[in-house]
């Protein structure tokens, strides 16, 4: 049996199909939103009425923690402006429209890629010059959080980084994008996973994929054999949430992430095998991250699809086979720590790793009933806190002993929710609670530093 965590965690049902990656056509037009990542949205770089090229940087990232925004599709920016975002609200926004001409040569430019290094050249790109390329292309996490790669390469002054681990998990049921990714592509991903060890300066990776994905192991330890660096393979016992940083660090490392510490505070830097894989892109075909593969479930063509950022959700959906009548919501991201939308007439983001269609009888929720007690949050907590007790704390406002108990340890994996046999929202109150606390202490720290 594969390693695991060694704190709580569940198994819900996996409803994995495993798919190829199907290319969708390019669309006439994209609108790309500024903020697609963890931290500061991007500066327009474009006026409406300027030509772009497919691959051009559009926007730039704006303060440390930001990313580049590139065009999937040549054309005319028509607007930067405000646009609605899949969750009902407005955001600063480029759009840009192609023509006849335009898509024809995009299509042909798409299949048609060529390296802009050799391999030599490859081999010779040093920590620096791969930082500042991942951070040029604005490639962010690819596992659903979206946080800029280029940051979370610089390690910290004072701290040293001694393993690269490579989040291969993908525990979150129907979503299958990293496993067709790893099947497919797994040498793209193995000279990702090289650039990405050379640029946080280890000299060994692990890279970590439940068991549940047996050809993508085979696949990947194959690809691991060649690659002419420490690279081992490691099958996980399939056990949610085990794509989580610090799960995954102590299933793979022993070690435990400190409350409030970074992966890199034990050693370790975690990238997901897409985000490797894009690293290898940008690196070898200079390719900027304008696209991604998204698993869509619950349509009557469910696959997974290379989607072009900035494409709406509805025209996806319409290549997928479209909406059933008896659709209770749809969901970004996996149905555990993916959020409901608003509208489907809305763009695709970097950080878009699955759509899913959950019909109305699965959507709705079950009546609250009084907490009995029973303790089964507590045990399916992976970070060993008591949900009951911070989701109370947090519904009624107590958000001083809500952070004595530690709510902004809190995940968001929704293992308390789903065990809890009263069909209480604790994720709900508990991310209620974690904001507000975070918020808090953002604002004790910066009246000490303005003092």
């Amino acid at each position: 049996m594969g390693t695991t965590f060694n704190k709580g965690g569940i198994h819900p049902a996996e409803n994995k199909t495993a798919a190829d990656i199907e290319d969708v056509e390019l669309p006439n037009e994209v609108t790309l939103l500024l903020s697609q990542h963890i931290g500061a949205p991007a500066k327009a770089a474009v006026s409406k009425g300027d030509r772009v090229r497919r691959g051009d940087m559009v926007a730039t990232a704006c303060g440390v923690v930001s990313a580049c925004v590139h065009t999937p599709i040549s054309g005319v920016v028509t607007k930067v402006d405000r646009s609605l975002t899949p969750y009902g609200y407005m955001a600063d926004s480029i759009t840009v429209k192609a023509d006849e001409a335009d898509h024809c040569d995009d299509e042909v430019r798409r299949k048609n890629v060529e390296p802009c290094r050799s391999i030599d050249e490859l081999d010779g790109l040093d920590g620096e010059r791969i930082r500042a390329m991942v951070a040029d292309a604005g490639i962010v996490g690819l596992g659903g959080a979206a946080f800029p790669t280029h940051v979370k390469l610089a390690v910290p002054k004072g701290l040293k980084a001694d393993v690269l681990i490579v989040n291969g998990a993908e525990c979150e049921p129907y979503l299958t994008a990293d496993d067709a990714i790893m099947r497919l592509c797994p040498d793209e991903i193995m000279g990702g996973i090289k650039l990405l060890m050379r640029a946080v300066d280890v000299k060994r990776a692990i890279v970590g994929i439940e068991e549940n994905k047996p050809d993508a192991i085979v696949a990947m330890k194959r690809a691991a054999a060649c690659c002419g660096v420490d690279v081992t393979v490691v099958p996980l016992k399939v056990k949610y949430p085990q794509g989580g940083e610090k799960q995954l660090i102590f299933a793979l490392t022993g070690r435990e992430v400190p409350s409030g510490g970074l992966p890199v505070s034990v050693g370790a830097v975690v990238q997901n095998v897409a985000t490797a894989r894009a690293v290898y892109r940008a690196a070898l075909y200079g390719e900027p991250l304008m696209e991604r593969v998204v698993t869509v479930a619950g349509t009557a063509r469910p696959g997974n699809y290379r989607v072009p950022v900035g494409m709406g959700i509805n025209e996806l959906l319409k290549v997928a086979g479209g909406i059933p009548a008896d659709t209770g919501k749809i969901v970004i991201g996996g149905p555990m720590m993916g959020k409901a939308i608003e509208t489907i007439y809305a763009p695709l983001t970097k950080g878009s790793s699955g759509i899913l269609v959950i019909l109305e009888r699965e959507a709705s929720r079950q009546a609250v009933m009084p907490c009995i007690r029973c303790g089964a949050c507590v045990e399916a907590c992976p970070m060993g806190l008591e949900p009951y007790l911070i989701s109370t704390l947090s519904r009624f406002r107590m958000f001083d002993e809500a952070e004595e108990q530690k709510v902004t340890n809190c995940i968001e994996c929704g293992s308390c929710s789903y065990v809890c046999p009263a069909a209480r929202p604790l994720l709900d109150y508990v991310r209620y609670g974690k904001a507000t606390v975070a918020e808090r202490i953002r604002q004790r720290k910066k009246k000490c530093e303005d003092k």
